[in-house]
């Protein structure tokens, strides 16, 4: 499987070479989400306190909503010596924008939670156990000795909330609680940040769901429920399409569905499409066999074609996970 040679690294080994590292760029993955970016600015507030020179870059604009976490974005201003990935699971990840992909060919360091990372970097910090790759960074910045200030407090919590459902996912452990705790005893906006990240929407969002539930679909005796957004019904709306991740969390929650599917048509046509499974089903599985991946219960892929030809051959991946003999749990 693994045909990269990655070193693997504990805590404290990760710790001792971001302290003995200099001119450091932070790479955080496309589309980027509430983990990438608070593991990216907590990292880089870190190494700043160290009175290191570092910068974060992304191939995308950080959305509005994270924009708070406030990190230096790379332009160029110093040769990198060191490149650390925060929550990029593989190279396919880093995206094509800003220059990325000259820097994305050599990782020195990588920290990350998702059980299929594929060993691109040097030196790897892996702890698929880990909620969010914030759980992790968060014993890191501790081990480099640095004081998790206020602002770096808000930018890890900002990763484990949003990563973890505010908290709601299978992924969520004591260990996640426990880090929310310290940071929550380092003094982060906990209110302010569940407003922000989980209870407010922007009018076109809302629109944008509303277009959506109107598409809502049952397949597979109920236990299958689908809704999608056309590339037009999207820019109709309005809407950040960096706003319609949590539009995923949707189909899975009505009353007897083991897949909740959400289809969303990108600019250029294709169709991203997101699985999310009941306990007991793999998302994971169903996306595999489409060319994608992600993790046991919440997982996505890429199909080309139109809405009519991404629905089957989902709807027919779903039909075959879901008739699979079932493991005992």
């Amino acid at each position: 499987m693994d045909h990269w040679m990655t070193e693997q690294l504990n805590v404290q080994q990760m710790a001792q070479r971001l302290l003995a590292a200099d001119n450091i760029l932070i790479l955080c993955h496309k589309n980027p989400d509430g983990d990438t970016i608070g593991c990216g600015s907590a990292l880089y507030y870190a190494l700043k306190a160290l009175e290191k020179t570092t910068a974060v870059l992304c191939s995308d604009t950080v959305p509005s909503r994270y924009a708070f976490t406030n990190p230096r974005l790379f332009k160029g201003e110093f040769e990198p010596r060191t490149v650390i990935a925060v929550d990029v699971a593989g190279l396919q990840l880093f995206g094509e924008n800003n220059g990325v992909p000259q820097f994305a060919r050599h990782v020195d360091l990588c920290i990350d939670h998702h059980a299929g990372n594929n060993g691109y970097a040097d030196f790897t910090l892996l702890d698929a156990g880990a909620a969010a790759a914030a759980e992790l960074l968060y014993q890191v910045i501790v081990e480099m000795g640095v004081p998790i200030s206020t602002h770096i407090a808000d930018c890890l919590y900002t990763g484990i909330a949003t990563d973890t459902g505010c908290f709601k996912f299978s992924s969520t452990t004591a260990n996640t609680h426990t880090v929310a705790a310290k940071l929550i005893e380092a003094g982060c906006h906990v209110e302010e940040l569940n407003t922000l990240l989980f209870d407010t929407k922007p009018r076109a969002r809302m629109e944008a769901e509303r277009i959506a539930r109107n598409h809502l679909e049952y397949y597979l005796d109920g236990r299958c429920a689908l809704i999608y957004l056309t590339r037009d019904e999207i820019r109709q709306s309005g809407v950040d399409p960096a706003d319609l991740e949590e539009l995923t969390s949707l189909p899975i929650s009505i009353e007897g569905v083991k897949v909740g599917l959400t289809l969303r048509q990108q600019p250029g046509g294709s169709y991203r499409i997101s699985v999310r499974t009941a306990k007991g089903v793999d998302a994971c599985a169903i996306a595999r066999r489409l060319g994608g991946g992600g993790h046991t219960r919440a997982a996505g892929c890429e199909l080309l074609g139109d809405l009519e030809n991404a629905k089957n051959a989902i709807l027919a991946e779903v039909e075959a996970e879901l008739d699979a003999p079932q493991e005992e749990a």
